[in-house]
């Protein structure tokens, strides 16, 4: 399994196969995860969520941005983005990662990006997330964060259970909404935990000292095993059912999407469209490489 993981990791960073995969299009099978590349699919896909209970969290996707024209051209992305949202009414907010809006550029420049976006995001009363990507941005996430927190309360970010430092992350952002969940790239035991059931044991730690703090907290999992326990915790304690929501990516797992809003969770689907959909999709084989059969059973078809 873990030999998997990182072969899809290393497949995901690989730019040669990022270029070629906008050329496939979706036969590679990420129909089945992507929700479309322009946005009036996507907002179809939303309002599909939105008929059933289901809030989303929208992501344009993007991956290797390393000049400023490509950052202003991810940022006039997020902006439609944006308004497509407040222009359809959805129950949408953003999911935005830094990287494709210049991280790796400029960090002034990134912050500039992220400031034209969440003006134009408080402007429509619109939440926006900013993802966590590997570890060697985690420390520049949060100091454009810091600075964003000083003029902007529509702001959250995600925690990753697997990072030794996320305890005290948490701790610095208790009054922040935050997303929490395992963690997705690969990195090395000097900063996180290796083993599956170290990381599961923490993120559930994490997650039921998050739920005694009063920020909202999104609980990302496709883990029945760990929304049980959630579900059991929250119960025993008393954590109302509006202070927290389940999250889950699209296309994984909708019976148990559909079931959990029926029993009254709060439940958002995170939404990922755009033609840069490669990098996206081969993270999401490393962390269950049984989705390749997703990939499988769509060129058998074809």
């Amino acid at each position: 399994m873990a030999i998997a993981r990182d072969f899809f990791i290393a497949l995901s960073k690989n730019q040669l196969l990022n270029a070629s995969a906008k050329k496939w299009g979706f036969k590679l099978g990420a129909g089945k995860v992507v929700a479309g590349t322009d946005t009036d699919g996507m907002i179809q896909s939303v309002k599909n969520l939105n008929s059933h209970g289901i809030s989303a969290t929208v992501d344009h996707l993007g991956e290797f941005v390393y000049s400023e024209n490509e950052a202003i051209e991810a940022k006039e992305n997020v902006l439609k983005t944006l308004q497509a949202i407040k222009q359809s009414g959805v129950d949408a907010h953003l999911s935005i990662k830094l990287t494709q809006l210049g991280l790796d550029v400029d960090q002034d420049f990134c912050l500039k990006n992220m400031q034209d976006i969440m003006k134009a995001a408080k402007e429509n009363g619109i939440f926006v997330n900013i993802d966590m990507e590997d570890y060697s941005h985690l420390q520049m996430t949060f100091d454009i964060i810091k600075q964003l927190q000083v003029e902007y309360e529509n702001i959250g970010t995600v925690i990753q259970a697997y990072l030794y430092r996320s305890e005290n992350d948490i701790e610095n952002l208790k009054h922040m909404r935050l997303r929490l969940v395992k963690g997705a790239y690969k990195e090395n035991e000097q900063v996180s935990l290796q083993k599956k059931e170290e990381i599961d044991k923490n993120y559930l730690r994490l997650i039921k000292k998050r739920l005694e703090h009063p920020g909202f907290t999104s609980i990302a999992t496709h883990d029945h095993n760990i929304i049980n326990e959630v579900k059991q915790f929250a119960m025993e304690n008393d954590i109302p059912k509006d202070k927290f929501e389940f999250q889950m990516l699209y296309g994984f797992r909708t019976d148990m999407q559909l079931e959990l809003v029926e029993e009254g969770y709060s439940f958002c689907t995170y939404v990922p469209y755009g033609h840069d959909w490669y990098g996206y999709f081969m993270r999401r084989l490393a962390e269950r490489p049984q989705n390749l059969n997703l990939v499988l059973k769509s060129i058998v078809a074809r």
